[in-house]
This record gives structure tokens, sequence and C-alpha cells, in this order.
């Protein structure tokens, strides 16, 4: 597991942009934190770790964002109301994983069982104060 702490969203975009140079397409990361807790910022920085030029916004209500300009494309998922199969599968998940790109799933924990083995574990949460978040990172090659 590796562990960082950050003071604020601009290191959160860093952390999260050198954890990128260890992805390869086909990565899985099922991200775990509450509302607020840094999921957007951190795709904001694996997008520029990946070497996309694309803008990054959270996929509340599109389910799906594709950002495919540049090196390795993110297909970045909020599965928050997802709660059984069918809703999984309208989402086109399944498609994803076989689009040689790194997914990134927020409320991960929705589709638990789905998840493909060797999926790698994010989970960021408040840390010291409000500013602060706690990252840990499970699985992967680091």
């Amino acid at each position: 597991m590796i562990h960082w702490t950050s003071h604020s969203v601009a290191e959160t975009e860093k952390i999260a942009e050198g954890f990128a140079a260890s992805l390869s397409a086909g990565d899985v990361i099922a991200c775990r934190g509450g509302m607020g807790m840094g999921k957007t910022a951190f795709a904001r920085g694996l997008a520029r770790g990946l070497g996309l030029r694309d803008d990054v916004s959270s996929p509340t209500f599109a389910l799906v964002h594709e950002y495919t300009d540049g090196r390795i494309p993110l297909y970045h998922f909020d599965m928050y109301r997802i709660n059984n199969f069918e809703g999984l599968y309208s989402t086109g998940f399944f498609d994803y994983l076989e689009q040689g790109g790194v997914l990134l799933i927020e409320w991960s924990e929705n589709i638990e069982g789905a998840l493909p083995e060797g999926t790698i574990t994010l989970e960021i949460c408040r840390g010291a104060d409000e500013n602060t978040r706690e990252i840990r990172i499970e699985g992967g090659r680091f």
C-alpha cells in the first residue's frame, strides 16, 4: 500500500499525476471517498499524468466521461446511482473494460462484485483539517 497526505487540491492533482506513471492501458481503479473528498481533483491529475489534454469534470450526471485526447484514454465513471446489474450494464462498463484505457470508478463500492481481478483500490478521506486528504492506493505496480 502507498499512502500520501495532501494539503490542497493542487497537491492532490500532483500526487495523481505522479501515480499515473505506474499505470497501463487496461488498469481499473476503484475509487472510494465521500462527497467533496477530492475524487475529481485526483481524476484531473491522473488525466494529466496519462498525457491527456481534455478538460476533466465530475461524471455525476453523465455516469461516464471519456477523455481520449492523449497517450492513454481515461474513462471516468460515477457509480453513485448504480445499485444493480442492469444499471451497471446500461453504463457500458463491461464494454469499456475492453477499450484499452484506464478506468477510474467513483463510488466503486456499489459495483464491487463486478470489478475485475487486479483492480487497484484508491481511498481518499479527510485528514486533520478541512483541506487535508489522506490518499491510499493498494494494488497495481509501484
